[in-house]
């Protein structure tokens, strides 16, 4: 473990947290050429990863420019990463023009998409997660590119199984998955057409306290609002480790494209995290419905053998989340929808 603290009590010490670099990351930066661009950076993952790499690259006394890229709607989050020394740049990234005047870097991690709203805005969703992945593979043809994907380009399995793995054949269900799957083959396309090395991170879910999977359980238990187990399980990895796994992952990029599945080393049961959730918090907890056979989970193996294991466990960060909520700390407010088994989002 990093020294963590016992609890978090304020989003400056989560923030530290978040992007702390492991020692694994920061001699990566002194063995890796060429600067890095975040695109889509001020989404849920995008700041404290552009600013691990940053520290990362500091603490490795390595001269990097760490370039982060957005509309930024919320001024502060570019101050915040500004304040970190991460270079910033406003802008469209479907405005063609915007794109092709980005600098040319040699490490690009795409972290830009659209999941929530799907539903009545379709045409705006496709546009984002199809068309702008087009842009940015011809754009960056002489890049190392990391792309943000996901795991609900699987089908559901059967809880009985190990989880979908790399090689199994997608089957996305529902428009914003079958937008996803549409981002994957565009930075397949341009792998294949420009030697492009590329990996295709398929994320099923980084959570901390603000946002994610537990939040999303543990509001609901402190609300005493009924939780259906129909989706009974899923895979969760603590945002600090999914960064600095998605991070490294730069070293994995290949033409024709990679694709890594990450997550952590747990399957989670949604009713027993329910229960650890109600006795931390001395809450009763309602479930309603009974589990499935089958769920969306993915199979770790491959990301695991390439970048080691998660270091934060599952019961660390349930006893952290339980805290923070307690304590009326400040949430995103976006839940995740994990629930969701027809693909409409």
């Amino acid at each position: 473990m990093k020294n963590y603290p016992t609890y978090f009590t304020n989003e400056e010490q989560l923030e530290e947290a978040l992007s702390r670099p492991s020692e694994r990351l920061v001699k990566m930066m002194k063995e890796l050429d060429g600067n890095f661009i975040f695109l889509g950076v001020a989404g849920k993952m995008g700041v404290s990863m552009a600013r691990m790499a940053k520290r990362a690259c500091i603490e490795a006394q390595v001269q990097k420019r760490i370039i982060g890229v957005s509309r930024f709607s919320s001024t502060e989050q570019q101050l915040f990463l500004e304040e970190s020394g991460v270079e910033t740049i406003k802008g469209d990234l479907l405005d063609l023009n915007f794109i092709n005047s980005l600098p040319e870097v040699k490490n690009v991690i795409y972290l830009a998409g659209m999941k929530f709203g799907t539903k009545g805005n379709e045409s705006f969703t496709w546009a984002m997660n199809s068309f702008l992945p087009g842009l940015v593979a011809e754009k960056f043809k002489n890049s190392s590119i990391v792309a943000f994907s996901t795991g609900c380009v699987y089908p559901l399995v059967k809880i009985s199984s190990s989880g979908s793995k790399e090689t199994d054949t997608p089957e996305p269900v529902g428009e914003y998955a079958q937008s996803c799957l549409g981002r994957e083959r565009l930075f397949e396309y341009g792998s294949i057409k420009n030697g492009t090395p590329t990996i295709l991170i398929r994320l099923n879910y980084a959570v901390e306290m603000r946002y994610g999977v537990l939040v999303d359980i543990a509001t609901k238990v402190h609300n005493q609002e009924s939780i259906d187990l129909t989706m009974g399980y899923a895979n969760v990895i603590w945002q600090g480790n999914a960064n600095e796994m998605i991070l490294r992952s730069i070293q994995q990029c290949t033409s024709p494209a990679n694709r890594l599945n990450i997550s952590g080393s747990e399957l989670i049961s949604i009713a027993d995290v329910a229960k650890q959730f109600g006795k931390l918090m001395g809450k009763e907890v309602r479930l309603i419905g009974s589990e499935a056979e089958s769920a969306l989970l993915v199979n770790v193996s491959k990301s695991h053998k390439l970048l080691d294991k998660p270091e934060v466990s599952l019961n660390q960060v349930i006893k952290w989340t339980a805290n923070w909520l307690e304590n009326n700390n400040r949430l995103l407010g976006k839940a995740t929808h994990f629930e969701v088994r027809d693909g409409k989002y």
